[in-house]
């Protein structure tokens, strides 16, 4: 990995873990609501004991950054390390915010809490970056084992619910969940983009005539791809062209403009890297 994509990805992670610590502070922890993974068990600790966060994190995450030690990648490790750190400095730095108590109502802390941490946290994994904890776990499964990293992160999260159903009540529990919920949607729009693309492939008699008018009126390169037809066995060919969502009408129009018999299917993107689309984020 180059320098500069280097210090771009750590820099990222460290914006991602301090957003993170700020969904933490500003709205779950006032309203002892958790978050998933080790740091809602590090929370607990919080709620009962008055606890820091961040050291308990840490404390927590030592055992586990021992088994990466010697099944993972010294890269990973040292990745991880780093998020753990800057998060645990980060969430126990801003925890005199929980004072202000921003939002009086559960449910709007459980959805702002859910929005703001699922933010940090998707910026960290957008650039492949870790704080440790289930990520290590599920990391360690998938390389041995071959188990799905999701499901060791919903097997955490579920006994997360079940101490804090127990601890707090069933509410709580419920609210809890709704928040991880949310965090999780915008975890997965964080990484995949906001901005999706589409794929319009289109099979016609007029292929060439399409593509030109593509190339042409839209400024957008065209792929042309062999097919062969099951019945007809004929050879055909597959036009493929990315764009963004608001040019698939004139797409529309230029292929029912020439060939109104065209086949075409439109589908979503869910990221597009390259020329004149985004690059990749590391």
């Amino acid at each position: 990995m180059k320098m500069k994509q280097k210090i771009k990805k750590y820099i990222v992670i460290s914006i991602g873990c301090f957003i993170l610590a700020l969904g933490i502070n500003l709205f779950l922890a006032p309203n002892n609501l958790l978050s998933g993974g080790v740091s809602g068990i590090a929370m607990c600790f919080y709620y009962l004991y008055k606890f820091p966060i961040g050291v308990v994190s840490i404390i927590l995450n030592i055992p586990l950054f021992i088994a990466a030690y010697y099944f993972l990648s010294k890269e990973y490790v040292i990745v991880a390390l780093y998020g753990l750190l800057f998060f645990s400095f980060s969430v126990d730095l801003t925890a005199f915010l929980q004072n202000y108590r921003v939002v009086d109502d559960i449910l709007l802390a459980a959805i702002y809490g859910g929005i703001v941490s699922g933010t940090g946290s998707g910026l960290i994994f957008r650039f492949n970056g870790s704080t440790g904890g289930t990520d290590i776990i599920g990391s360690i499964m998938k390389k041995h084992y071959g188990l799905n990293i999701g499901m060791m992160s919903f097997s955490v999260n579920i006994f997360i619910m079940i101490l804090a159903a127990s601890l707090f009540g069933t509410k709580l529990a419920m609210y809890t969940l709704i928040s991880m919920f949310v965090a999780g949607t915008v975890v997965d729009k964080v990484i995949e983009g906001f901005n999706r693309k589409k794929n319009v492939m289109i099979i016609s008699e007029f292929d060439e005539k399409i593509a030109d008018a593509i190339l042409s009126e839209m400024h957008r390169g065209v792929t042309m791809l062999n097919g062969v037809g099951a019945y007809t066995r004929q050879d055909k060919k597959v036009l493929l062209v990315v764009v963004t969502t608001t040019q698939v009408p004139k797409v529309r129009l230029i292929v029912e403009k020439i060939d109104p018999k065209a086949f075409m299917i439109v589908t979503t993107a869910a990221e597009v890297m390259g020329r004149g689309f985004s690059n990749s984020p590391t």
